[in-house]
């Protein structure tokens, strides 16, 4: 005999309004078998801790070389007939390694200042680097991101902010946790 209860719309069932994994309300979407890989993946990598986005370096990286001054310059712009105008820089092979496994990572917050590395800069994140202790790392935890130095509380690895505002993040075993990728640098526009 079935339960004349069972089944339908039940007052107070269900998920809370706004109280879902993004604290918003969500929509019912169909879309393609081949592309829930990415979108998947592409919801994990923005949820994140102090990133706000990945982007991908162009696949065909042209020159720009500019004029490397050695010479140290306290302010102003040095003359282009300055002798110490030595050699071209080009900054897509100062900054990218290997740019099959280089991507950048827009940064949010301040928990890295004290590494220089603030809001809204983009750090060069190289996949291919095996991190060390000490290297400032993107990783996951738990699926979110986050840019932090990398170090070891006894055969635990621990992550610390560059900011004594934040406490260190201790890594549990029970914590999904990956290293991404090491930070090989950081760029900051001005104006």
């Amino acid at each position: 005999m079935k339960n004349k209860n069972w089944g339908g719309a039940r007052q107070g069932a269900g998920r809370k309004k706004d109280t879902g994994h993004y604290g918003e309300p969500t929509q019912v979407m169909r879309i393609p078998q081949s592309r829930v890989y990415d979108i998947k993946d592409y919801l994990r990598r923005t949820k994140s801790n102090n990133v706000i986005d990945f982007i991908l370096p162009e696949t065909n990286l042209s020159s720009n070389a500019r004029t490397l001054f050695e010479h140290k310059v306290a302010a102003g712009f040095p003359s282009p007939a300055d002798e110490h105008a030595e050699k071209k820089l080009d900054l897509n092979d100062y900054l990218v390694g290997q740019k099959e496994t280089t991507f950048f990572v827009r940064i949010k917050g301040d928990s890295m200042v004290d590494a220089t590395i603030h809001d809204g800069d983009i750090v060069i994140v190289d996949r291919s680097k095996q991190a060390k202790i000490g290297d400032i790392v993107l990783a996951s935890i738990d699926g979110e991101f986050t840019v932090k130095t990398l170090a070891k509380q006894g055969q635990l690895p621990r992550l610390l902010p560059a900011n004594h505002q934040y406490p260190p993040i201790e890594i549990k075993p029970e914590m999904q946790f990956e290293i991404w990728g090491v930070v090989t640098g950081a760029v900051r526009k001005f104006k």
